[in-house]
């Protein structure tokens, strides 16, 4: 995966100040800002769940963050794009094999600093979405401590500050390409 593709991603979505800020991060970090190794700040992908209905999202406790949150993870060098590292996070995570995305288009940003229990400084994290049957078989990796459908009204109180928001409009994008 060449970070020329996720910078043609980038610069298809609607000009913004993050958006912006994603940019100029991969442009400057070249292919390093999509290793782990590429530095204290890199590119990760994320997975937001939803039931078919969109009534529910499906979210894994993290165990280093002690809260609620969406799938996602490194980008790995088998992946051949943060969408695919996005999806291959979310089976392992969830236990549901057959995950697929609904569409490779990028809908969340999400820069975010990390603190105690990580070794990397900050996420610049870039999500998707995904739909699976609640009644899908679930499984806990060594990752997270739970997994778990939640209403989208209805949130843990363990989220990250500003995930209801972020899941809000996540899903609002997404019933959009549901919708196409």
């Amino acid at each position: 995966m060449r970070h020329h593709d996720l910078l043609r991603d980038l610069t298809a979505l609607p000009p913004s100040p993050v958006r912006d800020a994603y940019l100029e991060f991969v442009r400057a970090g070249d292919d390093d800002a999509l290793r782990r190794d590429g530095g204290a700040e890199h590119v990760t992908g994320s997975c937001f769940v939803f039931s078919p209905d969109f009534a529910q999202v499906l979210l894994c406790f993290h165990g280093k963050g002690r809260f609620w949150v969406q799938f996602g993870g490194h980008v790995e060098p088998q992946d051949r794009s943060v969408s695919a590292t996005a999806q291959r996070e979310a089976r392992e995570e969830s236990g549901i094999g057959d995950l697929r995305l609904l569409s490779a288009a990028i809908l969340d940003l999400d820069r975010h600093a990390l603190h105690g229990g990580f070794a990397c400084a900050a996420h610049w994290d870039i999500g998707f979405a995904a739909l699976a049957d609640p009644a899908a078989p679930i499984a806990v990796s060594d990752e997270s401590e739970d997994v778990r459908w939640f209403p989208v009204d209805a949130l843990p109180a363990e989220v990250p500050h500003g995930f209801g928001e972020r899941l809000r409009a996540v899903r609002q994008a997404a019933l959009q390409l549901a919708d196409a």
